[in-house]
């Protein structure tokens, strides 16, 4: 708090040296609208940090000044020498209070009424002495941190010239290297290059700050706002190391405060409207910040009532920024982007907290000053986020240089899950479909070419290649081949020209000790434009790992959902292909049962019993199994979770396969396999205690085919443990391990008619397949 205060009052005395002038010119030229601006600016920018800090006294007089310029700005009142007087009273006040805080003293206790009243139209001019509490010896003075502030421009040629030292260092490094040298020498160039490596640091990280500083008075504020306004608010703040430039928080600064300001008084509900709602009491704020690619990301996040765009459009028309045949085919985010519009607030009454229309196009201005973006998302009844997209100017990323041919790149380290040779005995490389997928000890990952995204010549084969398994974020893992893996180095990364950054691909660029230009690749940029995508046997067949081979069971990931009756269940994410949301036209019976249309695709449907009679639109499951498709209606996705907890099984067969603990609440498992079977066959179930081999390399047998094995009793190893087996399932045609060859064995079929003598069974033949698990438990 101590940094905040002391970077406040920097900034209130840079800008009150700046003003010095500017409110006599004002009053000479009442029409001149940029200085009317600035001097506006500096009383809101008072009013708006006192929010982080106790200042009630302080704050009184900026609101008062603020109120009086706004309505110059509006063309309510005329700047008139008493109004000036009056100002410049206030602002020197201002200043006296500035020079108490610096100080490190507490503001006295005062009365500012004679300098507010001069404000109103006809009033007397105020009394500008300063108060005796406000002057005299500043004897805490001394006890204030030293600072200096810089200007930006210095900082860069300072860092510019600190980086061609570095520079000069490495080209001195190899040329010492390459020729003979005394003792005495070598120790005298070694000391010089960690003093270079120390002042490059040090100058590089005048710019850069932790945004925990931006963040570390969002607490206070919300919980004085919440007070006033009657509310119980509470905080999650998460990442709070994310460095970044110094100028850029404080451009931030300002916007969030608008945003979590917005939040508290217009987005979260009072306690007793949450009850009404069936909400807890206590509403939730969530700030987080994260890095992603060449941008910083700020999500400000809360379970309020949520943003009513069409009140928005209402709002628009009326105020003429847009006329109603526009307005009618504005799309939601276009409806939520007029919230950004100069004047146009949706407060029902202008309060110290918002409303007064000034916020939010100070918000979008103030970021799209630095290159950034704000988006808004937000669902009635279900809350608001907000995001600041804002992207690195300067920052230290610890990266791996890496090179096609006689090209050299970075890549953020943090996006580096592992490094393995192409022709390791623990790799294998397959094409699946066109596409390169990439097997590093049991998990499979789309694999893909750095040579072919970026059209460059590479003389090594694909078994020469280096693979480097990236994790984008919010991401999955993807393998990327590269020629060669060079050294890990922290990189002062700015942005590249905006053509280079258009492609996607980078996050920014950087020089390399030789003085030749990197370019820095975003990982999730080069899933994209390589066209890396999860096919839904793939995706099933990644989470099958080392652990099958012992028998243990690995944690399943699984869909948590609500159906349309209420209830909570799961489904194995690894058969859901995606999420469809159809318009209710689009579902019919046919053959005896209900149907839905997906494009030119026609599948059965589940989790529905009749087409609903609102006309609104149907959600749900797209489940595959590799060849064939059925749908499965759905309500809403509550989380993805994992299935590490004993599945009770469910008393007789049918859509659930049983009852298991998720998130420390009950969930109903859908059983898949007998949604598949219903819709072509019987369903039956037994009981029966013995060992079952499934491959594991096959992404059927574990999904859809294991539950059911489970569930009559078998526990189940995988094709390469070495345990006896009591019964092997295999596909047809497909061989048998060595050491089973003279096991009970029940082979599967996909096509549903047998052929003359063929003694297989229909994979989705579950009466067929239950009898044989019985009579192979039978006959053992």
């Amino acid at each position: 708090m101590d940094d905040l205060i002391a970077d406040f009052v920097a900034e209130c005395r840079e800008m009150l040296e700046s003003l010095g002038g500017e409110i006599v010119a004002w009053e000479a030229a009442p029409e001149d609208r940029a200085r009317l601006d600035s001097i506006f600016r500096f009383v809101h920018t008072v009013k708006g940090n006192c929010g982080f800090f106790d200042f009630p006294r302080l704050e009184t007089l900026s609101h008062a000044a603020e109120d009086a310029l706004a309505d110059v700005r509006a063309g309510r009142r005329q700047a008139d020498p008493q109004l000036v007087s009056a100002v410049l009273a206030i602002i020197d006040r201002i200043g006296e209070m500035i020079e108490v805080i610096g100080a490190g003293e507490k503001l006295p206790d005062g009365d500012d009424h004679d300098l507010i009243a001069a404000l109103q139209p006809g009033a007397e001019g105020p009394a500008v002495a300063a108060p005796a509490a406000l002057v005299g010896e500043r004897t805490a003075a001394s006890a204030a941190p030293r600072t200096i502030r810089l200007s930006v421009e210095l900082l860069d040629r300072v860092m510019s010239g600190v980086s061609d030292m570095v520079l000069a260092r490495n080209e001195l490094a190899r040329r010492l290297r390459d020729s003979e040298v005394e003792v005495t020498v070598d120790s005298a160039f070694e000391r010089l290059s960690g003093i270079i490596a120390e002042m490059r640091d040090a100058i590089t990280r005048t710019r850069m700050q932790r945004i925990e500083n931006l963040f570390v008075g969002l607490p206070r504020m919300v919980r004085d706002l919440s007070a006033e306004l009657g509310k119980q608010v509470m905080v999650d703040i998460e990442g709070g190391d994310v460095e970044l430039d110094r100028e850029m928080i404080e451009m931030i600064r300002d916007p969030l405060t608008h945003i979590v300001r917005n939040a508290v008084d217009h987005g979260i509900e009072k306690p007793a409207d949450r009850l009404k709602a069936s909400k807890r009491e206590i509403g939730l704020l969530t700030v987080s910040a994260r890095q992603s690619g060449n941008q910083i990301l700020i999500d400000i996040c809360d379970d309020g009532r949520g943003i009513d765009g069409q009140r928005l459009v209402d709002k628009a028309v009326a105020a003429g920024i847009i006329d109603k045949d526009a307005a009618a085919r504005l799309s939601k985010a276009e409806q939520f982007a007029l919230m950004f519009e100069a004047g146009l607030s949706t407060a029902a009454q202008v309060t110290s907290i918002s409303g007064r229309g000034v916020g939010m196009d100070v918000v979008r201005s103030n970021i799209e000053r630095i290159g950034g973006i704000v988006e808004v998302d937000s669902k009635p009844g279900a809350g608001s986020r907000m995001t600041l997209r804002v992207p690195l100017t300067l920052t230290i990323i610890p990266a791996l240089t890496v090179s096609i041919g006689n090209q050299h790149f970075a890549i953020p380290r943090s996006a580096i899950e592992e490094i393995v040779r192409a022709n390791g005995e623990s790799v294998t490389l397959s094409q699946v479909g066109g596409a390169g997928v990439a097997t590093i000890r049991g998990r499979r990952v789309p694999e893909v070419a750095l040579a072919d995204i970026l059209g460059l010549p590479s003389s090594l084969g694909d078994a020469e290649r280096t693979l480097i398994v990236l994790k984008p974020a919010g991401g999955d893992v993807f393998a990327l081949a590269v020629d060669k893996v060079h050294d890990h180095e922290e990189l002062v990364v700015k942005p590249a020209a905006p053509a280079v950054m258009a492609t996607g691909l980078y996050a920014g660029t950087t020089l390399a000790d030789d003085g030749s230009p990197i370019l820095l690749f975003d990982a999730g940029g080069l899933a994209r434009v390589g066209g890396v995508k999860l096919e839904n046997h793939e995706r099933g067949s990644r989470i099958v790992d080392a652990n099958a081979a012992t028998g243990q069971h690995a944690a399943t990931p699984v869909l948590l959902f609500r159906t349309l009756e209420g209830q909570r269940r799961a489904v194995r994410l690894g058969l859901v292909d995606r999420i469809e949301e159809v318009p209710a036209s689009a579902l019919h019976w046919g053959a005896g049962q209900l149907r839905v249309q997906l494009g030119e695709a026609i599948l059965p449907l589940a989790g529905l019993d009749r087409v609903p009679d609102d006309g609104g639109k149907v959600r749900l499951f797209r489940l595959s199994d590799g060849h064939a498709e059925v749908g499965l209606a759905f309500a809403e996705v509550i989380d993805m979770a994992e299935l590490d907890e004993t599945v009770l099984p469910a008393a007789t067969a049918g859509e659930v396969e049983g009852v298991t603990l998720i998130g420390g609440e009950p969930a109903e498992l859908v059983d898949v396999h007998w949604l598949f079977a219903r819709l072509g066959g019987g369903a039956a179930t037994q009981d029966r205690t013995m060992v079952c081999r499934l491959p594991s390399d096959d992404p059927w047998m574990q999904h859809m085919l294991r539950p059911i094995v489970e569930a009559a009793g078998y526990r189940v190893v995988s094709g390469e443990s070495e345990e006896e087996a009591d019964l092997v399932i295999a596909a047809k045609g497909q061989p048998l391990p060595a050491n089973d060859e003279g096991a009970r064995t029940i082979w599967l079929r996909a096509e549903p008619d047998a052929r003359k003598n063929d003694k297989s069974i229909y994979r989705y033949d579950r009466a067929g397949l239950m009898m044989a698990l019985t009579a192979a438990g039978g006959t053992k």
